[in-house]
Parts: C-alpha cells; structure tokens; sequence
C-alpha cells in the first residue's frame, strides 16, 4: 500500500497484520496444498483473537469501526501468505459479516456475527450453482415456504469453506412463478450445519487447496424463518451489498501475492544476471571471446 494513503491508524493495524503474517508457520501453507489441512480453523482463531477479522465493522459487533482503506491494508497483508488464507479471512468475515449486518436482525448480529468475529463460529458464501456459475437470477436451489419455516433443496459449488464453515449465507428460489421479475424471485437465508446440509466433495484446485472448496447439498433443510436475511423476495439488495466488498477485498487481497511473486522473481532475477556475469569474467579470465 502507498504510504501516503493511511493514516497512523491505518499503519497500526496494517503492521499488526504483517506481524500476524509472520507468524504464520510456513507448515500450515504446505499443508493446506497437499491437503493434510482442509480449512484452517486454528489460523481463523488466532486472527480473531488478535482483532484483525472485519476490522471495518461496528466495534459493537466485535470489530473495530475502522474504514475500507484499513481493511484494505489488512487483506494486502494477509495475502502474501496464499491467496487461499486470504479467501478463507474475508469469506466469512467481510462478505457473509457484511450481508447480516447491511440487511440482518440484531438477533441474527448477536448469534453469528458476533461469535464469527470472535472465532468461536466460521460462515461460507453460497452462491454459484453447478448449472449457471454465479447467475444470480438463474439460482436453481428452491426454498419452499411451510408456514413456520422453509424447506431448503438444491446444490452449490466451489464454496470457499464447505468443508468447515457452521453456517452458510444461501441464496435460493422462493418465488417459482415464471411472470415474476427476476429480481423478486430469490430469498437470502443463513443455514446452520445440520443433517440435511451434506458437502459432497472438495475440489483440488491448484494455488487453492486447504480452504475446504467443495460442492454443498442441501436436502429437506428446514430453515426457521428468523433466519432470512432482509425480506422474502428481497434477495437482490442482499445480492448487490454483497458485491462490494467481494469485488473490492478480492482487488486488495491480490496485491499481497502478486507483491511475493514479484519479489520472488526480481531475486530469481538478480541471481540469474549475477551468475551470468560471472560466467563471462571467467571467460575472458581464460582467453574466451565474450559474446
């Protein structure tokens, strides 16, 4: 980050967060990429315990009422580990955090917003489906309403945290009727892990192993109805909250490492120019004609 962007307060909590960086064991990344760790439970406690977990949110919730450029500083920071530990910190804390508090009760804040930024609780986002990638509108998995409570089935997939996650943030079908407008038609529920709630597989994917990706089943899921975030059928305004701080903590998340690949290649570099120079002295050393 440019210096000349942050404040002292900035600086504070952004160094806090490279001093998190550094003491995360060079194991635990291994690990996760051979897939021995398959969501990183402990690292998400130690974070919460340092305060570093949704720093922009209300102190009141357990975050510390700070800005995007703080957040920004935080998730750069948390990058240069592996973009895998990046997505894993700000899946749950920023964008599924984010939604219940935007659109959710204060009863909805207190039993999983609180608890995530505590680290007693981890969340996952659920969005894409198997069929149409992320089509918000083109959502699949219906929820049916049965008076106290709606009957949950479908599929997600490549959930960051289907594998470690007590709660998901699940966009769904309530209104099937083929004349309403899309965007009347989708309805914003938080899922707790329960029978029902069934992660088929994890996916392999290179640079994003150990994030427990995979694929979510849901079957019969009864979800109480004081757990739809925002209104029925009012999905879209959860859906458009939501963006932000994806699109603008994925940007900031990304210079971590694009930051370590380029330093890691101007050393690789430097070696390679300085063993190449030495080559030629030791030619002209021995009478060789350098090229």
């Amino acid at each position: 980050m440019f210096d000349h962007l942050l404040t002292d307060e900035h600086r504070r909590v952004r160094d806090e967060a490279g001093e998190f960086v550094k003491t995360t064991p060079r194991e635990l990344i291994l690990d996760m990429d051979a897939e021995r760790v398959h969501f990183p439970k402990e690292w998400l406690r130690e974070a919460a315990h340092r305060r570093l977990l949704g720093v922009r949110h209300p102190v009141r919730w357990g975050g510390r009422g700070l800005d995007w450029v703080a957040a920004s500083a935080v998730s750069k920071e948390i990058g240069s580990l592996s973009y895998e530990l990046a997505c894993v910190f700000g899946v749950g804390a920023d964008l599924v955090c984010d939604a219940i508090l935007s659109h959710g009760t204060d009863a909805q804040k207190e039993r999983y917003v609180a608890p995530l930024l505590k680290g007693e609780l981890f969340a996952a986002e659920c969005l894409t489906e198997p069929r149409g990638g992320s089509d918000f509108f083109g959502a699949t998995t219906q929820a049916d309403d049965c008076g106290d409570h709606f009957l949950l089935n479908g599929q997600k997939c490549f959930i960051v945290g289907a594998e470690g996650a007590d709660y998901f943030l699940v966009y769904a079908r309530t209104d099937p009727r083929p004349d309403t407008p899309p965007r009347r038609t989708i309805t914003c529920f938080i899922v707790d892990r329960s029978p029902g709630v069934e992660t088929k597989y994890l996916y392999g994917l290179m640079g994003c192993r150990g994030g427990g990706t995979g694929r979510l089943v849901f079957r019969d899921v009864k979800v109480p109805k004081e757990n739809v975030v925002g209104e029925v059928n009012g999905a879209y305004a959860v859906f458009n909250t939501m963006m932000i701080p994806e699109r603008l903590g994925t940007a900031a998340m990304t210079l971590g490492p694009a930051l370590a690949a380029l330093d890691i290649a101007t050393q690789y570099s430097s070696r390679r120019i300085s063993r190449k120079r030495n080559w030629r002295r030791q030619r002209v050393s021995f009478g060789a004609r350098p090229r």
